[in-house]
């Protein structure tokens, strides 16, 4: 996130005020759509008890906070990088350590969920045991707690050894505020940490769901479309890995190449690698959730679409 938002930095200076309202605009509208989507799913989670009181339904619904929040995040930064404004260094710190620590919480949420669905094909007898409500609330306290490690690490950092004169009013990513070495090698290091984790999780998982669905025994049906979903959790996590290239990729593409091609590739990077991964929750488990997508598509289309005829089935 961070290396999108220091190439925007590097491209907008030389954009016109009209231009400015352009790339805002369209950057911003499939960002307003998206949140639309989450912000009605959500709703929609807060409509049945059992969306309440499943795990499934549960990580779903924190999957949705956290992609919404950091979608939000990510639109703040990136308005603030377009339009150039100077705000407080305290404020920018705050919304430095928030962006990564949302960042975190929803690349280890891919883990939580590719579990949970590996214990409901791999152990289905004990499924309901293990993946209890407070559990799983217990496991996404846990991810928070994880998740803040880097965050807090900058900020104690930044009080008591950072003493680089730093101005009040700064322009607000990393590379003006966090300048010393210490947050790269954090940064470098607790992405390869998280990456690999969470990637070792999603593979085992959709491995070993992959043995159960090919083998005699077992629900194949249920086995395949769980092993779909762990592996659209894989993409997603791909394109979060990818991301992590797409700041030295501008740096390179904005040395060698004119103005135009730069800005393009700049507002694709931000589409693919920011809003997409955000937005693939309602595909991965909304949409293809006959006993959830049937009550989302009522309330969003207001009611446009006959609510007796959902007949929620709970897997």
């Amino acid at each position: 996130m961070s290396n999108l938002n220091n190439s925007t930095s590097n491209l907008i200076p030389i954009l016109s005020l009209g231009d400015r309202v352009v790339t805002t605009f369209f950057s911003v509208t499939p960002c307003v759509i998206f949140f639309f989507v989450n912000v009605v799913m959500i709703f929609t989670l807060r409509k049945k008890t059992v969306f309440q009181e499943t795990s499934r339904y549960i990580l779903f619904g924190h999957m949705l906070w956290a992609d919404t929040l950091n979608l939000l995040m990510s639109v703040l930064l990136f308005m603030c990088a377009t339009s150039r404004v100077s705000i407080m260094k305290m404020v920018c710190l705050f919304l430095l350590v928030t962006a990564t620590a949302l960042y975190q919480v929803s690349t280890l949420n891919l883990a939580l969920m590719s579990l949970e669905r590996y214990i409901a094909i791999c152990f289905p007898l004990r499924h309901a045991d293990i993946t209890t409500y407070g559990r799983t609330h217990m496991a996404i306290g846990v991810v928070w707690a994880i998740s803040l490690i880097q965050s807090l690490s900058e900020i104690t950092i930044f009080y008591v050894i950072d003493l680089t004169n730093t101005p009040v009013n700064v322009f607000c990513s990393r590379t003006t505020l966090l300048r010393l070495q210490v947050y790269k090698n954090l940064d470098i290091a607790f992405t390869c940490i998280f990456f690999v984790s969470v990637g070792f999780v999603v593979i085992f998982t959709y491995t070993s769901i992959a043995i159960v669905a090919k083998s005699a025994s077992g629900d194949k049906v249920s086995a395949k479309k769980a092993n779909k979903t762990v592996l659209l959790h894989l993409i997603q996590l791909g394109l979060g890995a990818a991301s992590i290239l797409v700041g030295v990729i501008q740096e390179v593409i904005y040395v060698h190449a004119d103005f135009v091609t730069s800005l393009r590739v700049m507002y694709f990077c931000f589409v693919v690698f920011q809003i997409f991964p955000r937005c693939l929750s309602p595909l991965i488990y909304g949409l293809r959730d006959q006993a959830f997508s049937c009550l989302f598509k009522y309330y969003f289309t207001f009611g446009l679409k006959k609510k007796n005829s959902c007949h929620a089935e709970t897997h």
